[in-house]
């Protein structure tokens, strides 16, 4: 009987108990409310298409995959919204909480993971360290913090964007402005005379 991943809370919250010997493969859509995203996170446009392939080590669970969608933006040159399709691979590794520890059950800082791995095994760097309690996986902190991650800095509408004028803040994609036709003020000039002014005076 095959597990069906339909559910998104089957999908976001995977049973330890329903791995094979090949692991868990998750397929399914998710929301921008089910990943506890918000406005100032990122606009999600529609579900986020997941697809997720989970092997279970030994209580060390791997997690690989990709999350796909569309992401409103606003261009930082001329301020407009626009529709940015996204797509990244998301890589992580779950492990059990320790027994002692109950307070924060879901990340690892990842100063300490790697700090730890690094002592043990200084070839490899490790993926993102999230902890599970008991027998259940929960992937939406892990898939919202990955989302939030792949966010550009500075977002552009397109590589030939024009901007804005810096005068009358007309977006010079949708055509000129007047004050195209206005001469720069030729701040060179002022600074090359200012500059010969007081090397001239100084040197004596």
């Amino acid at each position: 009987m095959g597990m069906q991943v339909g559910v998104t809370m089957e999908l976001l919250k995977p049973l330890l108990t329903d791995f094979t010997a090949d692991g868990l493969s998750l397929v399914g859509e998710v929301t921008a409310e089910e990943l506890d995203l918000t406005q100032d996170d990122a606009q999600v446009l529609g579900p986020l298409a997941v697809s997720l392939d989970l092997t279970n080590v030994e209580g060390l669970v791997a997690v690989t995959g990709v999350l796909e969608g569309t992401i409103v933006r606003e261009c930082v040159r001329c301020l407009e919204k626009y529709e940015d399709p996204l797509a990244f691979s998301v890589r992580a590794a779950f492990v059990p909480e320790p027994k002692s520890s109950s307070r924060h059950p879901k990340r690892v800082d990842p100063r300490k993971a790697r700090a730890e791995v690094v002592e043990a095994e200084p070839e490899e760097e490790p993926d993102d360290q999230y902890q599970y309690q008991g027998n259940q996986l929960e992937l939406a902190p892990m898939l919202r913090e990955h989302l939030i991650l792949s966010m550009p800095m500075q977002p552009i509408c397109s590589d030939d964007c024009l901007g804005l004028c810096a005068h009358c803040g007309k977006n010079l994609n949708e055509g000129p402005c007047r004050c195209a036709g206005e001469p720069p003020i030729p701040t060179f000039r002022v600074v090359q005379g200012l500059k010969r002014k007081t090397g001239g005076s100084s040197a004596s």
